[in-house]
């Protein structure tokens, strides 16, 4: 197993993630490559009596240590078992490799909107992905969890530990492998419809109104973005104040479902049509290029339309910072309990609102006035959408109380001297 220190060439490489705002500063970086190695890492920090944080793939941390840091990039192997329809996932592992290797075996997992993202970190946060209303969340189709508690035991989890990780996130320990149900599907009707705003209003309504309609075999969400005027951009939004409404549909009648949002009028880009599952991307098209950011989740019990419409406003062109507004519609499987019980949150939240901000700056309080119209609304936070350090009453807003006591009684049994510095620290 390679190490870094500060003095070590190649450490800045290892400690920067996709998130560059607020980044790591190590005493000293473990690129494990196997199980054993996060052992010896996690028993280096346990001996040392330091803090212990793990950057996987994926959009990256809110919380930075300057101790010890885990990279999992190299743990990275995907095996796929087309007779039980199951993927095994190391630690490192991003959905596009998963995709990918359920691929060949015309199977699919229940990725999310951004393949490069780490699988693992995703799931272990619950997982709403590309057809979350027809199978849940990612967490509730988990089969086997292999995890290195801060003990420095490799354990198959069991019991509460095992109901604790799927939602839970990484309180608990460091998970070295999952195995994930894998679907029989191989395609999506699936894209964007991009509108620009000050020409179609009324595209927000139709869509609030549009979801009360579709059955659980479609997915959908809406993001409110000022685009740039620069050319990675595509021409046709540059310069442009847009609803994009992305579109992943299972089943061959998608374009008869979507006539509704077809009628409002042209779109300035239209990129819907059949896809395969191994291109999902393209639907979100999300960025690629790493960037520092911050952002604020709240999960709602409707849409409501009088705040819906002060989005374009408080959130526009003039707002004092570049700011994205993201709603993702919920409900479906999303809203029934899994066969197997496990910690995910407010399954009842029928949409998901989160809003962003790249750039160092500080935007909480226009994150703050965007938010402020739905506060009557809320009904919790989704951690994963939750890019921006929050405090322990912030974290207990995933959760019921219920849930929230039992995961806190389980994190001060596993972890009692908060060793561990996950993301979302209960």
């Amino acid at each position: 197993m390679k190490t870094w220190t500060p003095e070590t060439p190649g450490y800045n490489q290892q400690r920067l993630g996709f998130q560059r705002r607020d980044p790591h500063q190590p005493a000293k970086i473990f690129g494990a490559t196997s199980a054993a190695d996060i052992q010896e890492a996690v028993r280096y920090a346990r001996d040392h009596d330091l803090k212990l944080a793990v950057k996987a793939t994926g959009h990256g941390h809110t919380r930075p240590t300057d101790a010890v840091l885990i990279t999992t990039s190299r743990f990275d192997d995907v095996t796929v078992d087309p007779g039980q329809r199951t993927a095994t996932i190391q630690a490192g592992a991003s959905w596009q490799q998963v995709i990918d290797a359920a691929a060949k075996h015309g199977l699919a997992p229940l990725s999310g909107s951004f393949p490069g993202v780490g699988a693992i970190s995703y799931t272990l946060g619950g997982g709403v992905g590309l057809m979350a209303r027809r199978h849940g969340f990612a967490a509730d189709h988990v089969r086997r969890i292999e995890v290195v508690t801060p003990d420095g035991t490799l354990r198959n989890a069991e019991g509460d530990l095992f109901w604790a990780l799927r939602g839970g996130g990484g309180n608990f320990g460091i998970v070295t492998e999952l195995e994930v149900d894998l679907f029989p599907v191989t395609t999506l009707f699936g894209g964007s419809l991009y509108y620009e705003l000050p020409a179609t209003p009324g595209i927000l309504e139709t869509w609030r109104e549009w979801t009360a309609t579709v059955p659980d075999e479609v997915t959908s969400a809406v993001a409110i973005v000022p685009f740039p005027d620069i050319p990675p951009v595509p021409a046709p939004l540059r310069g442009k104040y847009v609803a994009q409404v992305s579109l992943s549909i299972l089943g061959s009648n998608g374009e008869e479902l979507i006539q509704p949002l077809r009628a409002i009028g042209t779109p300035l880009l239209d990129t819907v049509g059949e896809i395969p599952y191994t291109e999902s991307g393209r639907i979100f098209a999300e960025p690629e290029r790493p960037d520092a950011y911050g952002a604020r989740n709240v999960l709602l019990n409707q849409l409501d339309p009088a705040a819906l419409a002060t989005i374009p406003k408080l959130a526009g062109p003039e707002a004092a910072a570049m700011c994205v507004v993201m709603i993702r519609h919920l409900g479906g499987a999303l809203a029934r309990p899994p066969k197997e019980p496990n910690a995910v949150g407010h399954r009842d939240a029928a949409y998901s609102l989160t809003v962003l901000t790249p750039g160092e700056n500080d935007a909480a309080e226009l994150h703050r006035a965007v938010l402020d119209p739905w506060q009557p609304y809320v009904v919790g936070r989704s951690l994963n959408f939750s890019f921006a350090p929050l405090d322990q009453h912030q974290v207990s807003e995933a959760y019921e109380k219920t849930t929230h006591d039992r995961l806190l009684q389980l994190r001060n049994t596993y972890d009692p001297t908060r060793m561990l510095q996950p993301n979302h620290q209960l």
